[in-house]
């Protein structure tokens, strides 16, 4: 499906894209105090991603003038809590100087939409506490802060 907001369009994300999408990963994690750049840890998640088969995710990439400049993953998770299936959106990101122009609102207004056809009765997403403009702009689109705390283990 492709969508058009202003500045871009939205599409589903492909193979190809993967090199660009990595670039804008290693945009996010320089914001992002608990992820570090490894391009080829990068690629090789996107492409699971992007090979997943279950229908169980969805990545979409906002594309202007042939250039990947923003992308936004959603995966199903079961929750206990809910009863039943619920997204976890994962790196949504926009290329530094396009931000502010609505290309961030249509990615995860897509995936949304998507969680919403798929029945998931809840969406979460981490942000890192020290990002203020991205906390702001999750909370003025009818996210809640909860009082969860994250943790994780490396095996």
């Amino acid at each position: 499906m492709i969508k058009r907001n202003n500045v871009a369009i939205i599409r589903s994300a492909r193979t190809d894209d993967i090199p660009q999408m990595c670039g804008l990963l290693a945009d996010l994690f320089l914001i992002e105090a608990d992820f570090a750049t490894d391009a080829e840890k990068q690629a090789r998640g996107l492409t699971l991603l992007l090979e997943d088969q279950s229908g169980r995710s969805c990545v979409v990439v906002a594309v202007r003038e042939g250039a990947v400049v923003g992308m936004c993953s959603v995966q199903t998770v079961i929750s206990t809590a809910e009863g039943g299936p619920s997204g976890l959106v994962e790196d949504l990101v926009v290329r530094r100087e396009l931000r502010g122009r609505g290309i961030g609102r249509a990615l995860l207004d897509h995936v949304l939409t998507w969680c919403k056809g798929q029945g998931l009765s809840r969406v979460q997403l981490l942000a890192d506490k020290g990002n203020a403009p991205a906390l702001a702009f999750y909370t003025s689109r009818g996210w809640d802060v909860t009082s969860l705390i994250c943790l994780r283990k490396r095996h």
